[in-house]
């Protein structure tokens, strides 16, 4: 469902309406997908568990949205919201049928406050990973996950523009976006796709968006992903973050030299990435951020899960576990963050 609405949102974005689109405090934008999606997850969740077994933490809040210049923006949002809502029977789930105001996706919005921490449980969400890539048109991740005691235990990485198959990569998001409304309804141009995994299973799982056409068949869509098998760095494929400002290209390229890899870097938006490695259509992630950056756990929790249970490592650069306990940041990161298919390919 969040996938849906941030698909809707984009077709009306592109090159046209900047009025959804908002700069936060640390210049990164925000735009109505993002809040959007954050009342609808917080609102599905509490209707399925009961709002008093749901704790969430959350990128967004809705300080901007509750502004008196900012009434046109609430419109679009509450519009988008009970859109969303209205299709939930779609998808196997029950939502009260009633059109939601003002006030209740506020509510919604600035519910998903928690602080996060070693102890208890509680969800993660970004509602729109890589909204710099969401407002171009290109590759972003409606990402989700669970924490209990400080171990994430599952994760849903919902990535919209990123095709089932991997040789439809080369072609780029415009005419995609094209073949996906041209096509007939059959199915061979799935656009986007979903990814998740719990702890321990040693399964991690990949199906298409549900569509508008026929019946939804999620045991015979969804197929299990495993990492890339390839252990040579000569032939394997790395990611790293398209944003300069997010990552250090320079010393990433030197490292990723160093080790013997020769392709080409594979430059992806977002939690996007994850998924790249964990259904093996790269082998490496890397990312050292700029000194005084701090990485955010909502930037990572899902992919993190469904990376494990397809077989690769998720540490920081020496080596060391992700940590989680310490609320809304990844703290005692050393350096920098790895992605791998096995250990065997993080000693080389």
């Amino acid at each position: 469902m969040a996938c849906s609405l941030c698909q809707r949102v984009q077709s009306g974005l592109v090159g046209r309406n900047t009025e959804q689109i908002k700069v936060k405090e640390d210049d990164s934008p925000v735009t109505v997908a993002d809040w959007g999606v954050q009342a609808v997850v917080s609102l599905l969740l509490s209707e399925c568990f009961g709002s008093e077994n749901v704790s969430i933490l959350a990128e967004e809040d809705a300080h901007t949205l509750s502004r008196k210049d900012a009434t046109t923006l609430l419109e679009s949002v509450i519009s988008t919201v009970n859109e969303c809502l209205s299709e939930a029977p779609k998808y196997g789930l029950k939502c009260s049928p009633k059109h939601l105001g003002a006030q209740e996706i506020l509510d919604a919005i600035n519910g998903c406050n928690s602080s996060g921490g070693s102890k208890g449980r509680f969800w993660v969400l970004d509602p729109v990973d890589g909204t710099l890539g969401f407002v171009r048109g290109d590759q972003y991740a409606v990402a989700l996950a669970l924490i209990e005691d400080g171990e994430v235990i599952l994760g849903v990485l919902g990535c919209p523009n990123y095709p089932m198959k991997k040789e439809w990569l080369n072609y780029h998001q415009r005419y995609y976006r094209l073949m996906t409304t041209l096509s007939p309804p059959s199915g061979s141009w799935h656009k986007g796709c979903v990814m998740y995994a719990c702890k321990g299973s040693g399964e991690a799982w990949m199906q298409p968006l549900v569509h508008d056409f026929g019946e939804y068949d999620q045991q015979s869509s969804a197929r299990m992903i495993r990492v890339s098998s390839i252990s040579d760095p000569a032939f394997a494929t790395f990611c790293e973050p398209v944003e300069k400002a997010n990552s250090s290209h320079s010393f990433t390229a030197g490292l990723a030299h160093s080790v013997g890899l020769r392709k080409q870097p594979l430059r992806v938006h977002s939690m996007v990435k994850y998924a790249a490695i964990a259904r093996g259509d790269a082998e490496i992630f890397m990312k050292f951020a700029r000194a005084g950056y701090k990485e955010k756990i909502w930037d990572h929790a899902a992919g993190l899960v469904i990376i494990q249970e397809a077989g690769g490592v998720v540490t920081d650069a020496g080596g060391h576990p992700l940590d989680f306990f310490q609320g809304i940041y990844l703290e005692g990161l050393n350096r920098g963050i790895l992605l791998a298919l096995d250990l065997c390919c993080m000693r080389k």
